[in-house]
């Protein structure tokens, strides 16, 4: 009997290979003031190209372990660019949310086409107004050749763990900035219970036009200063948008 041998050619040249690379990293959960459970965490994006449509499913679990339901919910950044990262958080105030106990969490995203890094915070500071609520103002500027519109300022605030604490997403007023443009921004975050542990923070901001630049850690006042930069390795992708199915799980 002849043997028949099947061979198997997987082509890798077209779609690159994303295990691993795109991940959840210092998630928890928590009561807020507003007596609803939030689960927050970073989505670090550790391929060559930029990301978007980036939606977190998490699974909930009572204390058996048992499912109780899967929600969603989409990274507070549009576009995550190669080595940046975005937050997200998961709101829940519903009977589910007193049963959880547990959680999993499983990432899908698209390819997207590459963004000029233009918006940039130049300035920070880190305070409490008179009802001890933590404040973070600043300065957004756009560095770009073009007025960028919907602009966004995310913060992402940590734990003496090292654990995403709270987030928050604003839009400054005006939310467009012409280009070499720059305007003040204030991030309130009235949560008390978690900001009384405040260690450290981050600040992104992005347009529809622009991505943000590499962003730094802050601590309480921090000046950074940038020059527009481009990445490595990404022009090759400017052409397509190639859907990810890749998926990467963390449990809690």
């Amino acid at each position: 009997m002849e043997k028949i041998f099947i061979i198997i050619i997987i082509f890798v040249g077209l779609i690159p290979l994303a295990f691993g690379e795109v991940f959840v990293q210092n998630d928890q959960q928590y009561i807020g003031d507003d007596d609803a459970l939030h689960i927050v965490g970073e989505i670090i994006n550790n391929l060559e190209f930029p990301l978007n449509q980036i939606n977190v499913h998490v699974t909930l679990l009572d204390e058996d372990g048992h499912l109780i339901t899967i929600k969603e919910t989409s990274s507070l950044v549009n576009t995550i660019m190669p080595g940046m990262k975005s937050p997200f958080d998961l709101v829940l105030t519903d009977n589910e949310a007193k049963k959880t106990k547990s959680y999993s969490l499983e990432l899908d995203y698209k390819v997207s086409h590459p963004k000029n890094q233009a918006i940039d915070i130049t300035e920070s500071e880190l305070s409490r107004d008179n009802y001890n609520n933590l404040m973070i103002t600043g300065i957004v500027t756009n560095r770009g050749d073009i007025t960028a519109n919907t602009v966004a300022v995310i913060a992402t605030l940590y734990d003496n763990e090292g654990n995403v604490a709270a987030v928050s997403r604003v839009h400054p007023e005006p939310d467009y900035l012409r280009a070499d443009d720059y305007t003040f921004f204030v991030v309130s975050i009235p949560d008390k219970i978690q900001t009384s542990g405040i260690n450290d923070y981050t600040l992104i901001a992005e347009s529809e036009e622009y991505a943000a630049v590499p962003e730094f850690p802050v601590g309480t006042f921090v000046l950074l200063v940038a020059t527009l930069s481009a990445y490595i390795g990404i022009t090759r992708y400017s052409g397509r948008i190639i859907p990810n199915l890749i998926s990467a799980t963390n449990l809690r």
